[in-house]
């Protein structure tokens, strides 16, 4: 047997009725099999990393083993070409997004391709080129142009696929977060599109309506600070 179909055998093994009906609910196709993320995260410890395996993994389409190729794949190996074609391949957002953490924030042509890809079409490009961009306005936020960001997110996040609505809308808020200067505008823009006001969340939870979460995290960071000076 080949280390890709016992890989496979072990997924399936490890599967579900109930998660493979869960993730139906949450758009996967049938081509998974159901295994919780903690299995998954298991798995992944006893191989450890082997980026064959998690290439062979990745082209099965199969749900659960993208999961666990994401964790076993080496960034450092792949192409830019490569990681654009992964990104492109993969509808369920999920994925993507354990692919944008574990893979393309750790990848070397990072920048050059959240470039390319904050001029893509395609719906996951563009996700992920602005989760990059968001991440920049955290990180480094000197590489950007804040209002021309402000401007595209204005103007663009409207009509954009849901699948890129999302992370731009977390762009727009970690701009209105961190940068007092440009609050008042990140807060009126979310208040003109009224995109995810009326967005389900759980107790406790944020909610990603923009100004909702602005005004939660800013407010979370003067309690903060107050606690700080208090202790001095």
């Amino acid at each position: 047997m080949t280390a890709l179909k016992e890989t496979l055998s072990q997924l399936e093994a490890l599967g579900s009725e109930k998660m493979h009906a869960f993730n139906k609910k949450h758009g996967v196709g049938n081509n998974q099999f159901g295994v919780k993320m903690g299995d998954i995260r298991t798995l992944a410890k006893k191989i450890k990393t082997n980026h064959q395996l998690a290439l062979e993994l990745w082209n099965t389409g199969n749900t659960d083993a993208r999961f666990l190729a994401i964790l076993l794949i080496d960034p450092k190996q792949l192409s830019s070409d490569e990681i654009s074609g992964m990104v492109k391949s993969e509808r369920f957002t999920h994925v993507a997004d354990w692919l944008y953490t574990y893979v393309i924030k750790l990848h070397s042509d990072n920048e050059a391709l959240r470039i390319e890809w904050m001029q893509s079409e395609d719906p996951m490009c563009a996700r992920a080129g602005w989760s990059l961009t968001s991440g920049c306005v955290a990180r480094t936020p000197e590489v950007l142009d804040l209002p021309a960001l402000l401007d595209r997110i204005e103007t663009e996040m409207p009509n954009a696929a849901p699948e890129a609505q999302w992370t731009m809308n977390s762009t727009l808020a970690q701009i209105g977060i961190r940068f007092p200067e440009y609050r008042a505008r990140a807060l009126a823009i979310g208040e003109k599109l009224g995109i995810y006001r009326n967005f389900p969340v759980s107790k406790g939870c944020t909610s990603p309506f923009a100004p909702i979460w602005i005004n939660e995290m800013v407010r979370r960071q003067e309690l903060e600070k107050a606690s700080e000076n208090k202790k001095s």
